[in-house]
């Protein structure tokens, strides 16, 4: 297939998707299965006799070591290659992880932050790697498919693992620690036997030529790309209101706490049914097209659950058109850092990871901050924020001009 066709369907890009690709998103399937330390921390920790006040501060240390991870890992990629990240990222993860049951109770809350906080470094930087290894060994008109593969691999594991976690909790809490390192053990293993050891290339050792200062000045210099990481810390920000002050607002109208289960798994259900064909369009779409649009999309369902009223019906009909614009520019966004040189590639990728996992980690405090402040005002503020990401990533997007020294 030669680069000007248009991008086939879905079945022709699954069918071509190579060998160690399919490995690699089965690796993040298996991994996003026991991903638990985000979702059920707060409530083992509480279980174990924290109070709310210092699980709170324990998760907290987990995002920000999730952030540090994301600039590690890209760094990592090119001292010691994609496939050895992700070994040593999750064996990292899978030892950290089996030993926080130890620090897990009242009078170890100090290590236990800082185990967290390590297990957020390791868990989050194998995703460099990950992207990184995608976007050489997908074919370039499949690479924003294959990302898109990669998002439903990541969300159905998430719609999964509640219910793994449920049976877990039943028998020991301890469990969804010990099953969390498993997986990621299992994925080292994975990355170590089935991965291919493809070696990135790295900067000139000579200072005159440049180096790793030149590679990260190369990114600092870049304004465009900074639009573009605007975008994705105000898009995530927003992104995460889905999951804050959405149910505030549906216990706050009265609604039972099924209304918000049935917007979740609505949610799910649409990306994971959805997304790879809305991509196989998107695809034949300018890039910052794709992500102007989506962003866009996904502003007006936010701020459209202003508008619902108190209805059911309408809450779940905005979820689906925030749903769309997340399917419309989230694929194309988070290929878009693997189109740069392959000198500065994981730089330029481990700097959208860690973005957007800074948006994830500041998303709660600005929402539940802002919904005591504005009540149901948060939505109409969000939505005013997705215009101004909408134009960051326009503006970031267009006619960037190439990241070399």
């Amino acid at each position: 297939m030669t680069t000007t066709e248009k991008p086939a369907g879905v079945l022709a890009v699954l069918r071509r998707t190579p060998t160690p690709v399919r490995y690699l998103l089965g690796g993040v399937l298996v991994n996003q299965l026991g991903a638990f330390v985000q979702t059920f921390m707060v409530l083992y920790l509480v279980f174990r006799g924290f109070s709310a006040g210092q699980a709170g501060v324990a998760i907290a240390a987990y995002s920000v070591g999730s952030v540090l991870g994301g600039l590690a890992g890209g760094e990592l990629v090119h001292r010691i290659g994609p496939r050895a990240t992700i070994a040593a990222a999750m064996a990292g993860s899978a030892a950290i992880l089996s030993v926080i049951p130890v620090f897990g109770r009242p009078g170890f809350h100090v290590p236990l932050m800082a185990a967290l906080l390590l297990a957020g470094l390791a868990t989050q930087s194998y995703r460099p790697a990950a992207a990184v290894l995608l976007s050489e060994l997908m074919p370039g008109d499949d690479r924003v498919m294959g990302f898109s593969m990669m998002r439903i691999a990541l969300n159905l594991g998430a719609a999964l693992s509640p219910l793994i976690a449920a049976g877990l909790i039943l028998l020991d809490w301890n469990l969804l620690l010990w099953f969390d390192a498993a997986t990621a053990l299992l994925y080292a293993v994975v990355a170590l036997r089935l991965l291919p050891d493809h070696r990135v290339e790295r900067e000139p050792a000579s200072p005159k030529e440049g180096g790793t200062r030149t590679a990260y000045g190369i990114l600092l210099r870049d304004g465009r790309f900074w639009f573009f990481l605007a975008s994705v810390l105000i898009g995530s920000v927003i992104y995460v209101q889905y999951t804050v002050s959405l149910p505030l607002k549906i216990t706050a109208e009265g609604h039972s706490a099924g209304l918000y289960s049935v917007v979740l798994v609505t949610a799910s259900a649409v990306l994971i049914l959805c997304e790879l064909k809305i991509t196989s369009y998107v695809t034949r779409w300018p890039g910052h097209v794709a992500a102007t649009a989506g962003t866009v999309l996904m502003g007006l369902g936010v701020a459209g659950f202003g508008l619902s009223g108190g209805s059911a019906v309408a809450l779940v009909v905005c979820t689906v058109v925030f749903v769309f614009g997340i399917m419309v520019n989230g694929p194309t966004m988070f290929a878009y850092p693997s189109t740069f040189p392959a000198a500065v590639k994981a730089r330029y990728i481990s700097a959208h990871q860690a973005t957007f996992g800074l948006g994830m980690a500041l998303g709660p405090l600005f929402g539940v901050a802002a919904w005591v402040a504005l009540g149901n005002g948060v939505w109409w503020l969000c939505g005013a924020l997705g215009l101004v990401a909408a134009l960051c990533a326009l503006l970031g997007m267009t006619a960037r001009r190439p990241a070399t020294a």
